[in-house]
């Protein structure tokens, strides 16, 4: 790839966004609070949507154990949860990749101008065993992950960031845009002045996503050609 011809920087979400792990995620963190605290089906009191992996993991505590997390309780959790991860997400019957997202990320891929990665609330480690059984992390190059900050703009931050290492240039605002299935992806896009676009993929109904304002707005990602015009512009 030309370095000096990449224009466009495209942080993609994971969860419902990519993929749904078939509720993986939930069973390995239901897994991995109940070990270290002893407290059953910790997740039915939390939602997870949109949300980075330490946030959820200090939401949990909090909400179970009405108290703060003491210090390392989050990173014993989250590691807990790494590991339960790795079982469920390549065994689990409920994994599928969402509409159009094969054929949209190969056609991303052969394009000069485009660099792509990850904008999402994933622990690093975890969003690569989640794409792994897809094999759809060979597309993404970099990321901005949950492991980078409790914060969903300052994950995108980073994410641009090392875009930029890797693209050797600086990108304007307007030439990063940020695709996510919930309306805290669109919040965090606009806080950093990104484009967003939102898609209607996961638990969140476009008539709900659209209240964030999205600059676009789809109901899935199936429509190749469609994704490839407000994308690659």
């Amino acid at each position: 790839m030309a370095k000096s011809q990449i224009r466009k920087l495209l942080l993609f979400d994971l969860d419902w966004t990519l993929i749904y792990t078939g509720g993986a995620g939930v069973r390995a963190l239901d897994h991995a609070f109940e070990k270290l605290f002893g407290i059953p089906q910790a997740m039915k009191k939390v939602s997870p949507d949109g949300k980075t992996d330490p946030a959820i993991c200090r939401e949990m505590i909090r909400v179970l154990l009405n108290r703060e997390p003491q210090e390392g309780e989050i990173e014993k959790l989250c590691r807990g949860y790494l590991d339960q991860l790795a079982i469920e997400v390549p065994t689990g019957s409920g994994y599928r990749v969402l509409p159009g997202i094969p054929d949209l990320l190969e056609a991303l891929s052969r394009l000069d101008h485009v660099l792509m990665g990850l904008g999402t609330g994933n622990i690093e480690e975890g969003a690569r065993i989640k794409l792994d059984r897809a094999d759809l992390m060979k597309y993404f190059r970099f990321g901005g992950y949950g492991s980078d900050s409790e914060d969903r703009p300052t994950v995108l931050r980073a994410a641009v960031k090392r875009g930029e290492g890797l693209a050797q240039k600086t990108f304007a605002p307007q030439e990063v845009v940020v695709i996510g299935d919930n309306i805290r992806d669109v919040q965090a896009g606009k806080a950093i002045g990104a484009v967003t676009m939102a898609v209607a993929s996961g638990p969140m109904r476009a008539e709900e996503l659209a209240t964030s304002k999205p600059d676009h707005l789809f109901q899935d990602l199936s429509d190749t050609r469609a994704v490839l015009n407000v994308l690659t512009v």
